[in-house]
């Protein structure tokens, strides 16, 4: 990494690292409604909705403090993406559990357990890798492996989509459970989004 000679707003990584913990927060209430009766779902998307709240908060802080800095970490326009790529994370997630409850969803067809394991583990990493923008080291790995986890997402997510149009589920049925899947293959295209982002970042910053 290139030496600096000018001091650098470094709150930024703290805000950046507080909102992938609370997508982790997130994508723990994911799982958490996998294994919910109809009864405890309403309780969950509660949960949900105020992560996601708190998601937002943490967006609008990045922001405020991108306007108000004279020097940031590094380029403008790449914490703007990375902060709203980690905000779009949350607010996928957050669809996804609503639609379950207002759509009344009785059981969630199988692959879907999948789609929310490729999410847990793409947000851990994304937790873990966050801390090392500092240093902008050992983030290869995360990277790599965040796109690996998109493509497998893409693979259940095309699987999901075979088995909802196999004439199991009637029409109305179909629409609401794709509306589903879909939000969370949107979800899992974000985190590819982040981590393309932390990619950016590094390369310019080497």
């Amino acid at each position: 990494m290139r030496f600096r000679l000018t001091p650098r707003e470094t709150s930024f990584y703290d805000m950046f690292a507080a909102s992938a913990d609370n997508i982790v927060t997130g994508s723990k209430l994911l799982m958490e409604l996998l294994g919910a009766d109809a009864s405890a779902r309403a309780e969950i998307a509660e949960r949900m909705r105020a992560a996601e709240h708190a998601g937002d908060d943490a967006t609008h802080a990045i922001f405020h403090q991108l306007n108000s800095s004279f020097i940031t970490p590094f380029d403008r326009e790449d914490i703007y993406t990375l902060a709203s790529s980690l905000d779009d994370i949350m607010d996928f997630m957050e669809e996804a559990v609503d639609l379950v409850v207002l759509y009344n969803i009785e059981e969630l067809p199988k692959g879907v357990e999948q789609q929310i394991e490729v999410l847990a583990r793409a947000a851990e990493l994304t937790a873990e890798a966050m801390p090392h923008l500092r240093t902008l080291d050992n983030l290869t790995e995360y990277w790599i492996e965040v796109n690996r986890l998109e493509n497998q997402a893409d693979q259940i997510h095309r699987k999901l989509l075979a088995h909802l149009f196999n004439g199991k589920y009637d029409a109305i049925e179909v629409l609401k459970l794709k509306q589903i899947v879909d939000v969370l293959e949107e979800a899992a295209d974000a985190f590819e989004h982040v981590a393309n982002t932390v990619e950016t970042i590094a390369v310019k910053e080497s």
